[in-house]
């Protein structure tokens, strides 16, 4: 009974969070961009497979996968041993990004590179940051510092990638901390810091997507220097013909057992390293299990119609959009129509809402999760129409990426650490498979139309994605340490003049 009431729950805040898309789409299908009937319900579709699936999703996460990440990290952060808590870092790391259902969509559309060469190179350098990650954690250094190294690594070899590798390296940062790898990490980075009474501790939770989110944009560009043989190439979003409402469902339903089948490799890895964990240190009570079983049910459920609905309904969508808007005379309503869009749409990744009420939970409210979710529109809806305007006028994308970085590394000096581990979680949270399955066609359709590269102008988008909110949610921590700041001084000023003019009456008396 309590569980079909927060399903409830679930399904109204992804109704919530769909509806606003929805409407733009079908307002612009209607007015400057044209969508066939079959692309529309198509599209209509996919909506409602998102509503029920996104609830079910966020249900499940909240019931096992928090639950399974938080318990293995207390568990390993007991250990004495150094080198085995280090070691399942490593594996959880490649296990989970291998099980990525956004990263085999990226590896789909650049098919040129062989499927397996980029999923291992890209799971494996997730999995060396997550030893980072852990070692930061144990030697307690600054995750700025760490983020500054790193990154300059990054901008380093990014003069020695090949141009047509850099944007698929900086999107495949931003792919690969999906719905699947976030809520898992995040939890395990919660239960890694709990055991600690620091001060830092809850700041040291945060961070570890933000740290895992380097390893793949290193793996692609030393894929691209170190096998020359490879060629950066993509694959076209083919536009599904579809003329009756019957047609749409049994689209939709041939696509289904493809995904029912992607979604259970997906999770099985990470059942099986719980069940072993679950073996040997007996952590959880059967009744916890049992919570536990039905929310994976949920999330396997909601994580398949999610898929499905993003894959067969929203992408011709977003390609169809993209075109009709660049072919015509209308094509720099691209860059307002992108800002709009993307305003909204970060509001339909599942992994935003589970880390903006981790935030809120970690945080006990201070940093609550309408502000979160406000700072993440604001900083999707830059992104995207910065990444539209970069199509019109064909600008290389490390030209926006090295000053953004450079400004976000900067801010991380001035404000609360909490802030920037928050910040940098929620550049990888953002460009999940929203991005990849509506604004990354979107922005394929429209530079095709225009006669573009699309390697080197659509992508990179998710890169971009990914990188406002650096600055926008670390904006709203120096706003809040500014604000308490001035609340102390006018505190304090407050106190000083009862101060004086208490000894002012006394003064008087003794007069």
């Amino acid at each position: 009974m309590r569980h079909n009431k927060l399903l409830q729950e679930k399904i109204r805040e992804s109704l919530a969070s769909v509806l606003p898309i929805t409407a733009i789409v079908l307002v612009i299908s209607v007015t400057i961009a044209p969508l066939t009937p079959g692309t529309m319900m198509l599209f209509l579709f996919g909506a409602i497979l998102l509503i029920f699936g996104m609830g079910l999703f966020t249900l499940g996460v909240d019931m096992s996968m928090i639950p399974m990440g938080d318990g293995i990290g207390v568990q390993v952060s007991k250990s004495r041993k150094v080198f085995l808590p280090l070691l399942l870092c490593f594996v959880l790391g490649v296990v989970v990004t291998i099980a990525e259902p956004d990263l085999q969509v990226l590896a789909e559309q650049l098919p040129s590179v062989p499927n397996m060469t980029l999923i291992l190179a890209v799971a494996v350098g997730v999995g060396f940051f997550l030893v980072i990650a852990q070692a930061r954690m144990l030697l307690r250094i600054p995750l700025s510092y760490t983020l500054l190294f790193f990154y300059g690594i990054v901008f380093l070899l990014s003069f020695f990638a090949p141009d047509s590798f850099i944007p698929a390296a900086f999107d495949s940062g931003g792919v690969t901390t999906g719905p699947i790898t976030v809520p898992f990490i995040m939890a395990l980075g919660i239960g890694l810091s709990a055991m600690r009474s620091d001060k830092n501790s809850s700041s040291d939770s945060f961070g570890l997507v933000a740290l895992c989110s380097i390893g793949p944009i290193l793996a692609v560009m030393l894929l691209g220097i170190f096998l020359p043989d490879l060629d950066a190439a993509y694959t076209s979003v083919v536009i599904p013909q579809v003329s009756t409402t019957r047609e749409a469902a049994a689209l939709f339903a041939e696509e289904i057992p493809a995904y029912i089948g992607e979604v259970a490799s997906a999770l099985l890895p990470i059942v099986v390293i719980f069940a072993l964990f679950q073996a040997v240190f007996r952590r959880f009570k059967r009744r916890q299990l049992g919570r536990m079983l039905v929310g994976l049910v949920y999330t396997y459920v909601g994580l398949v119609l999610f898929l499905v609905g993003v894959n067969v309904g929203f992408m011709p969508a977003g390609a169809t959009i993209g075109a009709s808007i660049a072919s015509g005379g209308t094509k720099w309503l691209l860059v307002p129509i992108g800002a709009l869009v993307g305003y909204f749409i970060v509001r339909a990744e599942p992994a935003v809402q589970v880390l903006a009420r981790q935030v809120e939970g970690i945080t006990n409210g201070s940093i609550t999760q309408k502000a979160i979710n406000r700072s993440l529109s604001v900083g999707i809806a830059f992104s995207v129409g910065l990444a539209m305007l970069r199509i019109l006028l064909g600008i290389p994308i490390i030209w926006i990426l090295l000053p953004g970085y450079a400004v976000a590394l900067i801010m991380t000096f001035f404000v609360p650490q909490i802030f920037t581990g928050v910040a940098f979680d929620s550049g990888g949270v953002a460009s999940g498979p929203m991005t990849t399955t509506f604004l990354l066609p979107l922005a394929m359709g429209a530079c095709e139309a225009l006669g573009g590269n699309v390697l080197t102008d659509a992508f990179g988008i998710v890169a971009l994605v990914a990188m406002t909110p650096l600055c926008t949610i670390q904006l709203l921590g120096l706003y809040g340490t500014v604000k308490t700041r001035r609340r102390i001084r006018t505190r304090r000023e407050a106190i000083q003049k009862e101060l004086e003019s208490l000894e002012t009456g006394i003064v008087y008396w003794e007069v």
